[in-house]
């Protein structure tokens, strides 16, 4: 009877997981260009008020560019045809105006995956565009994430081998092939890859602890450090030409996570003194307390007459792969 008992339970148990395999939905692979979201809503509301909050959160212009670009390139789609293929973007935003509650619903992998969906919903046009002013950060942030984490995985698809750099810094940092180290010498590397208008770059170092003394002007300290390391490493088109922090562009700063650790993310614009070359960078100064010192990752872009935004979204993805042992 025991043994009886026994059997039924492990037949029991075996049927009920297969029944949940069963009722697990298969979606299908999701697509779309990095960067660029479905903004499904009617064409009225697109037209008007709503649509103009729509675009202020969701093209807002990325700080740290030379010339404004947009935060996500969008393509608006009115319900009635949202359906088949185009339910397959990876970034959705939808807006429903009717008979719910106002509010802002966060979803992933909904018609397809990975995906994220971002759904507004209110019985007024004021509410929906409440909803979209209070929420705005926390939208462009999950679309944000989503985005960083598909640009990572294509870069994981043909990754650089480098032992050198997890040797002599004790980090790893995620780079694809079309990657070179330019230079290497007393443990800071100059990574660069070539593109059709100029080059895209990486600064990789540390620098003690005590560098940063953090109730002193720390906007002037971050500045210091690069111009320093700048000067010395990347070499001008003449033999005076160095690069530096463009003064007249204030840079901006803000506190953000990268490797669960505090970070100052430093974002602005470098030149070349001494020649006519400028692009923006983006400084990552990451607190490595338990080895007592920052490390200092940087990228930065020389393309001009093109836009930059997503030069520097792929610099952004390398930089965050870091883990620092």
């Amino acid at each position: 009877m025991r043994n009886f008992l026994y059997v039924a339970m492990v037949l029991l148990l075996f049927t009920s997981c297969d029944d949940e395999k069963s009722t697990k939905r298969i979606l299908p692979q999701s697509s779309g260009t990095l960067n660029n979201i479905s903004v499904v809503v009617d064409n009225e509301l697109w037209d008007g008020a709503v649509g103009e909050a729509i675009r202020n959160v969701l093209a807002a212009p990325i700080y740290g560019l030379p010339q404004d670009e947009p935060i996500f390139t969008m393509a608006q789609i009115p319900p009635q045809v949202f359906s088949d293929f185009v339910t397959k973007n990876r970034t959705i935003f939808k807006v429903e105006l009717g008979e719910s509650e106002a509010g802002v619903k966060l979803t992933s992998d909904v018609y397809a995956s990975p995906q994220k969906v971002v759904l507004v919903t209110g019985k007024t046009k004021q509410e929906i565009i409440q909803q979209i002013t209070e929420n705005a950060k926390k939208i462009v942030s999950a679309f944000k994430n989503e985005e960083l984490k598909e640009k990572q995985r294509r870069i994981n698809l043909s990754l650089h081998k480098n032992n050198s750099i997890e040797d002599n810094l004790g980090l790893t940092i995620n780079f694809p092939t079309a990657y070179r180290i330019a230079k290497e010498e007393n443990n800071v590397y100059w990574i660069r890859k070539d593109i059709t208008t100029g080059t895209t770059n990486l600064m990789l170092y540390s620098i003690p602890y005590e560098t940063i003394n953090k109730e002193e002007n720390l906007v002037n300290q971050i500045i210091k450090v690069r111009d320093s390391i700048n000067k010395d490493f990347i070499p001008g088109p003449t033999e005076d030409a160095y690069m530096i922090t463009e003064e007249a562009y204030a840079p901006f700063l803000s506190e953000i996570i990268v490797d669960n650790k505090p970070t100052t993310e430093t974002k602005g614009i470098w030149d070349m003194k001494n020649a006519f070359m400028s692009g923006p960078f983006v400084n990552y100064m990451i607190e490595d307390e338990a080895n007592q010192r920052y490390v200092v990752v940087e990228g930065f872009a020389f393309a001009p007459s093109v836009a930059k935004r997503d030069y520097m979204f792929e610099l952004e993805a390398i930089v965050k792969s870091i883990k620092i042992k």
